[in-house]
């Protein structure tokens, strides 16, 4: 019963996603057989080194890899019970925005610098609520004011260059969250941000997840942002999850290799010592992948199988998963 229950509070469901890039090199297999769940109110960190597929797989989610050279090349979608790729590009569109929102890194590639920002935060209303035109703005202000824009009754005249890097940041969570979306997908969005206001912008996306039982999707390096956010963690390398679990799970009970490299990674205040800790070697080349383990090259453990046969996923704990021989 209670499997049964969680599975209804299932809101995304991720199932052998592949997206594929054609480049004169060859096909770059940059998501490569992605699984993964989504429950109401629940927050899922991604996390791995830049290059793993994290951003990728998430615009796979939107819909929005360029094609070409890109394509999703088999797996599925289903939000809410409604397969995305099977949609047609005028019934996505309807979706984007209103079903699943996106927040960019880096807001000046996503503000545009010739319109207000009165006007790009309404234009997702007016495209997916149906309200009043009169009450447009009105619903703009009321989520200006919800991610702590001072003024926004004057600051929705002003143009993304009269705004600091934290206001620009606040802007795109709140076209984001502008028509209430099931789900939101933050793709590192502090990192432009400096420490204290990525502090009060963490808290923001908190208060707003508890405020309308949000399923967000958190996408960072920082393991300290991890911890503070989510609810469980996906580690993402070379376009595969190798391992997944709960927080507690993936910081008391690393079960790959590269799991615990990139734990071992992150700079300890108490301990003090000569030279900090980084992972050998580089990820390979996502469009000549060797045969077997992907981080058998840089894995402490490898073994003669590793470099032969790619890992199933083997169960550490309930809920807890990891794609590692050593687990046989």
């Amino acid at each position: 019963m209670a499997a049964t229950e969680t599975r209804k509070d299932v809101v995304l469901d991720v199932k052998d996603l592949r997206t594929y890039f054609r480049t004169r090199w060859g096909e770059v297999k940059a998501v490569d057989g992605v699984t993964f769940d989504l429950r109401k109110g629940e927050t899922l960190g991604i996390v791995g080194e830049s290059g793993c597929g994290k951003s990728v797989t998430m615009l796979s989610l939107m819909r929005l890899i360029p094609m070409p050279p890109g394509r999703i090349v088999d797996g599925s979608i289903s939000l809410d019970g409604e397969d995305l790729l099977q949609l047609s590009e005028d019934e996505m569109s309807k979706v984007r925005g209103s079903k699943i929102g996106l927040i960019i890194q880096d807001p000046m590639t996503s503000l545009n610098p010739v319109f207000s920002i009165g006007n790009q935060v309404t234009e997702a209303i007016r495209i997916h609520q149906d309200i009043p035109r009169h009450s447009v703005m009105e619903r703009a202000l009321d989520v200006l004011r919800k991610v702590n824009i001072p003024a926004a009754e004057t600051r929705v005249r002003d143009y993304p260059h009269q705004m600091s890097g934290g206001m620009r940041q606040r802007v795109v969570g709140a076209i984001g969250i502008s028509c209430q979306p099931m789900v939101l997908i933050a793709d590192e969005p502090t990192t432009s941000l400096d420490v204290t206001i990525q502090a009060q912008y963490l808290k923001l996306l908190k208060d707003l997840q508890q405020d309308s039982d949000l399923s967000l999707i958190f996408i960072t390096h920082d393991f300290g942002i991890v911890a503070k956010m989510c609810d469980r963690v996906a580690v993402m390398y070379a376009g595969k999850i190798v391992e997944m679990g709960s927080v507690r799970d993936i910081f008391n009970n690393p079960s790959h290799p590269y799991t615990e490299a990139l734990l071992a990674s992150v700079p300890k205040m108490e301990e003090d010592v000569d030279r900090l800790y980084a992972i050998e070697g580089q990820p390979p080349t996502l469009h000549n992948l060797p045969p077997g383990c992907s981080f058998a090259a840089r894995c402490p453990y490898v073994m003669d199988k590793c470099r032969e046969q790619y890992p199933p996923e083997f169960n550490v704990a309930e809920a807890h998963h990891s794609a590692c021989w050593r687990l046989e």
